[in-house]
Parts: structure tokens; sequence; C-alpha cells
């Protein structure tokens, strides 16, 4: 996380799921590759879960650059549609763990696949401790 925001914990939160749904993103591209037995609904699923991961950074994106334009004066009713989102992008990396839990039990035995998901997992959920602890840790 970067830390140059000082008490400006709204900016915080938008910065961090900028960067971890573009990693989520990715992500969807890691297994694509390093699991070769993939069915079809598994990477018609992955798909779906990059584009919108992408979508959903493009909207932070562009909530950040609101945030930026207006000097911190931000009405309770854009605060609260920012808060909406977050959740909204919380709730967006809950359904991929749930999905890669799933994916775990159909790839037993590539241990190389269960390694990486493992790993994708554990990643989705620090970018949610650390939306959580921002949104709610005050």
């Amino acid at each position: 996380m970067q830390l140059y925001y000082g008490d400006r914990n709204i900016l915080r939160v938008l910065d961090e799921v900028e960067f971890w749904k573009q990693q989520e993103a990715e992500h969807t591209t890691v297994i694509q590759e390093v699991i070769s037995n993939l069915d079809e609904a598994s990477i018609n699923q992955l798909q779906s879960f990059a584009m919108e991961f992408r979508q959903t950074q493009q909207k932070f994106v562009q909530l950040i650059e609101t945030v930026i334009r207006s000097k911190g004066q931000l009405t309770q009713v854009f605060t609260n549609h920012i808060m909406d989102f977050i959740i909204y992008a919380i709730q967006e990396s809950e359904q991929f763990i749930l999905f890669l839990n799933d994916l775990l039990s159909q790839i037993e035995n590539d241990l190389v696949g269960q390694v990486v998901i493992n790993h994708i997992i554990r990643e989705s959920q620090y970018f949610i401790g650390i939306a959580q602890t921002i949104l709610y840790g005050n």
C-alpha cells in the first residue's frame, strides 16, 4: 500500500482496490498458463472474471480521479457511492475465491497448479483484509 495519503483513507482504499483488481485480472491469465488441462467452463469463467476485474479497476481509476479533482470536498452521497463500490469489489474477490476453491478440487493431481491457486487465493484474501481494515478500522 502506498503511504503518501496520510489520513486520506478514501484514496488509500481506492488505490488498493485499483491495484488488486489489476492483480486479480492478471491472476486469471496465470492460472490459464499454468494449468494446461482446464475445462472449457473454467476457462470461460476465468475470462469472465478477468473482464469484470478490468471493468472494476477502470471504475476505481475514475473514482480516484474524481476524488483528486474534488480536493477532498466529497459529498456524503459520493462517499456512500464509493463505500458501496468498495464493498462490491470485496464481494467480487470473495466470489473469485469461491471459484478458485472449486477449481482446486478439479486439479487434485496438479501440484504446481494447486500451489499457484492457493497463492492467488491468499493474495485475494489479503486484499479483502486490507480493504476491510481501511473501511471499518477507524
